[in-house]
């Protein structure tokens, strides 16, 4: 705990800095208001107690009185107790009315009374600021949580996998997880957190492609009231929720390219200021990112910072496709299928032979989020005891794609992938934007390869 202190007179600073200190609370001391109000710009305090009266002006208290509002005008939540040598009770309320939220007077006589007075204090403003972000920290969690029992690893690859898990959990090391959509990365991460000594810290998931270029701030570093025409009062963004916890950052990919300085001093700092405020606070967040795109090709579109990427991907971690990893197929859908019978009334027990060859035999390009939404469906469709191919309604290969497997076996990588580039083309009528953002790359990397292609 950190306690700014600030008084004209050197021994009360000196007098303070060694009761203090032999109370196990660290002290920054400030001579004059102007370096009370660079201080708290600067860094974050738990609480300020400061003299009302300094050199220009040793009696009235008008100095002390307009710092008290410059605090609160800087940080609405800091704790302030006012002292002077000259105190009077029209002072004392006119310093409570601008934000303080405690009065001594000097010299004091007990110096228990003052230490427990701060200490009170702060225990105030950190309970205050705990109920804060709880309401916050619902609104978000009203979401599904991701249950880590989700995390099934009997094939190779995810044994693998989940080996390294158990190896960078326990450190801040930055990760980040690549996979294809539907994978699992956000489940993933939230296991990774479970596994780390943050634990018991909060779990905040933000989906960077799910924020506009225009509340980014807003919502990653909070802002403060007045900060815009509908900033009606102070906010909590998303690092800050995640401060002694996880900050997981999903779709990274698509987090703006002017943005991505701030969370780039977010990594190496840890510091940040909420939207309108000159305030610079900190943060101990571990985090973790995921995305399905290309962050090479992103770079060399001048789409994404290199800088950031090499601070995000610490350690990478790639999430292996549900074709790459059919062990798991049979014990996912079952963990899936108990789920959706504790939500839904179904007299369905189990899968018929026949299921379960769909089940092991599709391909499944929407990996484990398609094959939640295929179970969940049967049960709600099935009537039978157990679940038959038919209430699977999976696609079939026709002739054609037969053909069509068989006959890009016979290609070259490269050759494999310019044709998917054209046909994805094709599917978007020729819309180069759309048909980027459909294969996760940027649209001057389609041209690229394109070119190359046509090379």
């Amino acid at each position: 705990m950190t306690v700014l202190i600030a008084d004209d007179d050197k021994s009360i600073l000196t007098a303070l800095k060694l009761l203090l200190d032999g109370e196990g609370i660290e002290c920054v001391a400030c001579s004059t208001p102007k370096e009370v109000v660079q201080k708290i710009q600067q860094r974050s305090f738990q609480l300020a107690l400061i003299d009302l009266n300094y050199h220009q002006d040793t009696t009235s208290g008008k100095e002390g009185l307009e710092l008290v509002s410059s605090i609160r005008d800087i940080d609405s939540h800091l704790p302030i107790i006012v002292m002077t040598g000259w105190g009077t009770v029209d002072i004392a309320v006119e310093a409570m009315k601008r934000g303080a939220m405690d009065f001594v007077e000097k010299p004091w006589d007990n110096n228990n009374r003052l230490v427990s007075a701060i200490r009170t204090q702060i225990k105030l403003s950190e309970i205050s600021q705990r109920e804060s972000k709880l309401i916050v920290e619902n609104k978000i969690l009203k979401q599904e949580k991701n249950d880590s029992s989700n995390l099934i690893a009997n094939s190779a690859p995810m044994k693998k996998l989940m080996s390294m898990v158990d190896k960078v959990a326990v450190s801040d090391i930055s990760i980040l997880i690549t996979g294809e959509n539907g994978t699992g990365k956000s489940l993933l991460a939230s296991v990774i957190h479970e596994r780390s000594h943050r634990s018991n810290g909060p779990f905040i998931a933000v989906n960077m492609g799910g924020i506009s270029g225009t509340i980014f701030e807003s919502e990653m570093f909070g802002h403060v009231k007045g900060a815009f025409t509908d900033a009606k009062s102070d906010r909590i963004g998303r690092v800050e929720l995640a401060d002694k916890g996880t900050l997981f950052m999903d779709e990274i990919a698509n987090m703006p390219l002017d943005q991505q300085a701030k969370i780039l001093r977010l990594l190496e700092e840890c510091r940040y200021e909420r939207l309108g405020s000159s305030q610079v606070k900190q943060a101990s967040v571990r985090i973790i990112s995921a995305t399905n795109a290309d962050l090479d090709n992103l770079i060399a579109a001048q789409n994404f910072r290199k800088d950031l990427l090499y601070r995000l991907n610490s350690i990478t971690l790639h999430l292996p496709s549900l074709r790459e990893r059919r062990e798991d197929i049979l014990p996912l859908a079952k963990g899936f299928l108990n789920r959706a019978l504790a939500r839904y009334e179904s007299k369905v027990r189990g899968f018929s032979d026949a299921a379960t060859t769909q089940l092991l035999s599709y391909a499944w390009p929407g990996n484990v989020r398609e094959l939640q939404h295929v179970i969940d469906r049967a049960v709600l469709l099935s009537d039978a005891v157990k679940i038959g191919a038919e209430d699977l309604n999976l696609p079939k290969m026709s002739e054609n794609a037969v053909a069509l497997d068989e006959g890009l076996l016979q290609m070259d990588l490269e050759q494999a992938q310019n044709w998917y580039i054209q046909k994805m083309l094709d599917k978007c009528e020729g819309n180069a934007s759309q048909a980027a953002k459909s294969l996760g790359i940027s649209r001057s990397a389609l041209y690229r390869r394109l070119g190359k292609s046509s090379a």
